[in-house]
């Protein structure tokens, strides 16, 4: 059966929750659609976190950023949702996510949305 696009974030055990590392990924394939004119945009998404206690499952973070390609949403609203969802699944020491869109009108638009938990310093 094939994949549909999901909004659950699934979740597994930090190998290594004693020490701070970074998990970076690069989304290139970002779609939604314009709040306004209903054209699509696209975007490249890259994530940085230094995870506590859980890190996200890959094919599930595929799935729920499919499930954005037939919504509308203006670029600060949707990066700013995602690093929220994102934030609520892993309670990360540290979230970064930068969504860099593709020109529209003559101009790029990017995005930076960031999470830190209270008190965590980064020890490198």
């Amino acid at each position: 059966m094939p994949s549909r696009p999901s909004k659950r974030l699934q979740t597994f055990a930090n190998p290594s929750p004693r020490r701070d590392y970074r998990i970076a990924m690069e989304i290139p394939e970002f779609t939604c659609l314009c709040p306004l004119t209903g054209q699509p945009d696209f975007a490249t998404l890259s994530l940085e976190y230094v995870p506590d206690r859980l890190c996200v499952e890959l094919k599930s973070l595929k799935l729920y950023i499919w499930s954005y390609r037939d919504q509308g949403a203006f670029h600060e609203a949707v990066t700013n949702r995602i690093c929220d969802d994102l934030v609520r699944a892993l309670r990360p020491r540290h979230l970064r996510l930068t969504a860099k869109f593709n020109v529209r009108g003559g101009i790029f638009t990017s995005v930076v949305a960031e999470h830190r938990k209270k008190g965590w310093k980064a020890t490198t």
